[in-house]
């Protein structure tokens, strides 16, 4: 009886693979097993795939970054606001913009501003000082100039109020705040001696004005930012700094003029100071 038993469970094990392949014969009927095996040695031709070491490398295809928005080159040069913006848009900052007429109307801006948005301008006292200290040597110095020396006094008194031991973070050196190359580029080997400083820089605003047209706010924008500036923007450069200093520097001469005994009008105007006093 146990005999009988066994041959009927060992007949049970061996079906049920074969009930198994039924099953999947008929969900199937197509499908069919093959046993697939590792090549011998012996066995028919293989595909062979060769990479040569010296092709070239492609690559790696990504997608493409996000492109960063793209900002109007007028709206670039927009300069920083300063507070004096009435200004530049009353007097074009432009080359070319040259007229006969300008400095008298750019004087006629800095006199009648908008509500509230006054030029700051140095004090009459502490500009007759400098006139006191150093007007001889403004007045030998723009003799045969193009440069008033009521502009000179004015350049000063915004540059370094006087002091002739100023030095400025960028290096800038005595009264008219020269750099380094711009001093010896007009002969000033001593840049805290008052005397050769007021030379170059007065030599400085002449070739300024020779070199802009006679256009005293593009040669005071030079004297601030550099020649060089003012030919790669075309212009007064939008520098805070500058756009700031040119009216600056204007509202310091309606002072200054008030110091000759003739007042000038015009920028190349010659002066005769007052001394004495405050």
């Amino acid at each position: 009886m146990n005999h009988l038993k066994g041959f009927l469970l060992a007949l049970g094990v061996v079906c049920w693979p074969l009930a198994g392949f039924a099953e999947v014969e008929r969900l199937q009927p197509d499908f069919t097993f093959k046993r697939v095996a590792v090549p011998t040695a012996t066995s028919g031709s293989r595909i062979t795939v060769q990479i040569d070491p010296n092709a070239p490398r492609l690559d790696p295809v990504y997608a493409d970054p996000p492109t960063e928005p793209t900002v109007s080159p007028d709206l670039a040069a927009l300069p920083p606001v300063t507070g004096l913006e009435w200004f530049w848009l009353a007097m074009s900052p432009q080359l070319g913009a040259q007229n006969p007429a300008r400095f008298t109307m750019a004087l006629d801006k800095i006199a009648n501003p908008p509500a509230g948005q006054r030029v700051p301008a140095p004090r009459l006292q502490s500009m007759q000082r400098i006139v006191n200290a150093h007007g001889l040597d403004i007045l030998r110095h723009t003799v045969g100039t193009n440069v008033s020396p009521a502009l000179v006094l004015a350049v000063i008194s915004v540059e370094s109020a006087g002091r002739a031991g100023a030095v400025s973070s960028a290096g800038a050196q005595g009264l008219m705040q020269l750099m380094p190359a711009t001093a010896a580029r007009f002969g000033v080997t001593e840049s805290f001696n008052p005397g050769q400083n007021i030379r170059g820089g007065v030599a400085y605003l002449d070739w300024l004005l020779g070199e802009f047209g006679n256009d005293p706010l593009l040669a005071l924008a030079g004297y601030n930012a550099g020649e060089g500036n003012l030919r790669r923007y075309q212009g007064v450069p939008p520098f805070a700094e500058t756009r700031d200093y040119v009216p600056k520097v204007l509202a310091a001469w309606q002072v200054a003029k008030g110091l000759c005994r003739t007042p000038p009008e015009l920028f190349s105007d010659p002066c005769v100071f007052q001394m004495g006093g405050a």
